[in-house]
């Protein structure tokens, strides 16, 4: 494990099942670099031969994500850098869509925003009670613009919108399963490791060119986000900037 200001990003690998760990003290939100480390390990795993399943998981017992971190975001001060800063989110959920392994989420708590996209962006999203989920965005004037695509194609447009436009209002891991973004809930973490590091077994254990054809069909006709995710990048770096979201933010600040 590396500590870093930016977080820490720790990869793993064992009896081909690959491990990655993300962690920040601001509840395990994302700054920038990050998510590029993040990014990166997704696209390295994706190639090595050694590796047929991928778990993604975070540190600590408390927040899974927070999302984007508040201190970035604030510092923005150009529509460039606010597109630089989102689409770190969009080269993420581009690099999870189109890599060859399959990803399972391993969701132990509180997920915000850019987190609830990494959840849907998993293959297969395991959780516990804990693992409430909210679309904050519209609060600080900005919107799940980003992650959007990936959050509709898990769980349906009508449940995007109850998050979206509800942005201050949490929805229980029960409401996410029902949606569809978990599979199942456990009501402890230890219980989430074992059933997690089952599965893992368990996909291990298939051809793994059946499992690559089978990712390859379950993301199909998402090829255009390449272009469409920097696009939303853009909406979201314009807005960061924009009066309301200032005001919100140094309200937040305070």
């Amino acid at each position: 494990m590396t500590s870093r200001p930016n977080g820490s990003l720790y990869t793993s690998i064992e009896n081909n099942i690959a491990t990655i760990e993300f962690g920040h003290p601001a509840s395990n939100s994302f700054p920038s670099e990050l998510l590029a480390r993040l990014a990166k390990a997704f696209d390295q795993l994706s190639e090595d031969e050694s590796v047929y399943v991928i778990i993604l998981k975070s540190e600590g017992e408390k927040a899974f994500c927070a999302g984007a971190s508040f201190d970035e975001l604030i510092a923005i001060t150009t529509p460039e850098e606010g597109k630089h800063f989102f689409s770190g989110f969009a080269n993420v959920i581009n690099a999870m869509r189109t890599c060859k392994k399959p990803i399972i989420g391993r969701i132990h708590g509180k997920t915000v925003g850019g987190g609830v996209g990494l959840a849907a962006a998993c293959d297969y999203c395991l959780a516990t009670e804990a693992a409430s989920i909210k679309l904050s965005e519209l609060t600080i004037g900005i919107g799940p613009f980003v992650i959007e695509p990936a959050v509709t194609r898990k769980i349906g447009l009508a449940a995007f919108e109850a998050l979206a436009w509800d942005a201050s209002q949490w929805k229980n891991a029960y409401w996410a399963k029902e949606q569809g973004l978990y599979v199942r809930i456990f009501e402890t973490i230890a219980e989430l490791d074992k059933e997690v590091q089952l599965f893992a077994e368990k996909l291990r254990g298939y051809n793994p060119q059946a499992v690559q054809q089978m990712k390859k069909v379950n993301w199909q006709n998402t090829s255009h986000w390449e272009e469409l995710l920097p696009k939303r990048a853009i909406i979201s770096g314009e807005l960061v900037l924009s009066e309301f979201t200032k005001i919100a933010l140094n309200k937040l600040k305070k």
